[in-house]
């Protein structure tokens, strides 16, 4: 069960990234490498939202759908964007057509302007819950940890929709805040070098 992916060139990899062929770049180009992006940030933390109960295959298939729908994930824009723009997201069949989470964006947008205005950016905020250790406990195998736990609690006490403890730990998973390529894996040094060479935000 553990064994690891054997990619085309012959080395190993993190284990789910063989599930779908486009898992593979996304997995040695994106998973793990760290963001200081506020607008990056955001659509993972939306993308990651709409993957609840879903596949990621699904949404990372969808992407450039959703990039497109959402203004580029410019939580600026889509904090403007009114009932008519729901509606219209709602005939979308290029994204997940579910109001709630549609809902949870538009809102999360407004939220994101409100914590930039308090924290001076969304990078700085997410990265102050960044884990004091690197230790690889258990990679991959849990779907939470305290941090995430945490900062889902914050999220949702300044009103953010859709951020759940799970979802979170995807979010810091994807976006460098750990590295939780597992210890077989060859981009893991990849991945621990440019988090040792990143100037938190």
């Amino acid at each position: 069960m553990n064994e690891p992916f054997i990619g085309p060139d012959g080395k190993a990899r993190c284990r789910w990234c063989g599930g779908a062929p486009e898992f593979l770049g996304y997995h040695d180009h994106e998973w793990g490498l760290p963001v200081d992006d506020d607008q990056r940030l955001f659509e993972k933390l939306c993308l990651e939202s709409f993957q609840s109960g879903l596949s990621w295959r699904t949404i990372l298939a969808k992407r450039e759908n959703f990039r497109k729908a959402f203004k580029q994930f410019d939580f600026n824009k889509v904090a403007g964007f009114t009932e008519h723009d729901v509606e219209r997201l709602l005939q979308d069949a290029g994204i997940v057509r579910h109001r709630g989470k549609i809902e949870a964006v538009i809102n999360n947008a407004k939220r994101a302007q409100e914590l930039v205005k308090q924290e001076g950016s969304l990078a700085a905020y997410f990265w102050s819950y960044e884990p004091k250790t690197d230790a690889l406990v258990a990679p991959q195998t849990v779907s939470t940890s305290d941090e995430s736990i945490a900062l889902s609690k914050a999220l949702k006490k300044m009103g953010w929709k859709f951020v759940g403890p799970t979802t979170v730990y995807a979010f810091m998973q994807a976006m460098g805040l750990i590295n939780d390529h597992t210890e077989d894996c060859i981009i893991r040094s990849k991945s621990q070098s440019t988090r040792d060479n990143f100037n938190r935000p």
